[in-house]
């Protein structure tokens, strides 16, 4: 599994909506979807495309936790800074380095310490030792 990272001021820029950096023009934003679909379509092609979703804005996500046994539910957790998990692309390839070689794929090169993690799902509770 391949996670993209964003903040919320990226999702504003994507939005239209300026903040540290330039908003995302209609254009820009076609782009990015262009490139993603075209992405996406390549490991079709080659058969290791398993799935690919992008999440909402931070600012729509909840946090639950329990406090004496209750829901508690907090809207908009994140801090606009803070890097919160974007979307995801689940690919089934050969190994470990090939799911890499596809993830630096998905890391813009024009924005420096941009980065994506790779995590093998697990398919094993014996996978938890290492």
């Amino acid at each position: 599994m391949i996670l993209l990272y964003g903040s919320q001021q990226a999702y504003d820029a994507m939005a239209g909506r300026p903040g540290d950096g330039p908003a995302m023009s209609p254009e820009d934003l076609a782009a990015m979807h262009e490139y993603m679909r075209s992405f996406h379509q390549k490991l079709v092609d080659s058969g290791e495309f398993v799935d690919a979703r992008g999440l909402t804005a931070p600012v729509l996500a909840r946090r639950v936790q329990l406090r004496g046994g209750v829901a508690a539910v907090t809207d908009g957790p994140y801090p606009e800074t803070q890097e919160v998990l974007a979307g995801y692309t689940i690919v089934d390839c050969a190994s470990l380095d090939r799911a890499v070689e596809i993830a630096a794929g998905l890391v813009n090169p024009d924005v420096p310490g941009e980065y994506v993690d790779v995590r093998p799902v697990l398919e094993d509770v014996a996978e938890l030792e290492v």
